[in-house]
């Protein structure tokens, strides 16, 4: 894969990235590409779509039908650190009350040429940030397969982001340094094994009003949405293990 073997060049420019990346793609047999950004509070950008080669048409009616908030695919990023085929989400929601309209969608998509495909996740510091989707007629990849494309869906996306957005790459790449009390190392650290307030505060000898009062600073510091977002975002800070 050429496109990992070679330092970028400080003459490229994102066509030339764009062209690279597109031709590692489709010499592994896929048809349709796209590299986004995933929006949150480091990226402010309007347009997220970084490079794509995508079917005319299937995004107004993916946006007509409104699929982005039953998308299995999006979902299912969730669940998982690394690459995935679409077959796994589908069989993930099996016994989702949207499932139907999760098959439905898949029909849809196959009538543009998107039989089958893959997601790469690119994940920085403080979670998900953006995302390879690389789809066509089915392609049966190898585990070192697997890996590679990871490696090219976080190579592209770095020299694009670098290119087309340097304040938002050096926010992206930014060392996170933050300061933790040890009570909130402790209390982060239950949090990992999947403790309630109550049997944390148990665990601490405070109450579980005192717990959640730490708790809500751990949130901040880190930026997350929620509790399963703080152990997220703390796992791949190597603040827990």
């Amino acid at each position: 894969m050429r496109f990992l073997d070679r330092e970028r060049d400080q003459s490229d420019d994102a066509a030339t990235v764009r062209d690279r990346l597109s031709g590692v793609i489709n010499g592994l047999g896929f048809d349709f590409f796209k590299l986004v950004r995933q929006a949150g509070p480091e990226c402010d950008a309007t347009d997220l779509v970084l490079a794509e080669q995508w079917p005319n048409d299937w995004p107004q009616l993916y946006v007509k039908r409104k699929y982005a908030t039953i998308d299995p695919m999006l979902r299912y990023l969730g669940h998982c650190q690394g690459g995935f085929r679409w077959d796994e989400p589908m069989e993930c929601f099996q016994g989702d009350p949207h499932y139907k309209r999760m098959v439905r969608m898949m029909a849809d998509a196959r009538r543009f040429g998107l039989e089958d495909g893959y997601v790469f996740p690119v994940h920085g510091r403080r979670g998900l940030i953006g995302l390879l989707i690389v789809a066509g007629m089915p392609v049966e990849l190898s585990r070192s397969e697997m890996s590679m494309m990871e490696s090219l869906a976080k190579r592209a996306f770095w020299e694009l982001v670098e290119l087309l957005d340097p304040a938002s790459h050096e926010r992206l790449s930014r060392p996170v340094t933050m300061q933790m009390t040890k009570r909130e190392m402790e209390t982060l650290e239950y949090l990992g094994y999947g403790m309630t307030s109550n049997e944390m505060g148990a665990t601490l000898g405070l109450s579980a009003h005192t717990v959640d009062w730490y708790m809500n600073g751990i949130q901040e510091k880190l930026h997350a949405k929620n509790r399963h977002h703080v152990v997220a975002i703390a796992f791949r800070l190597g603040l827990i293990s």
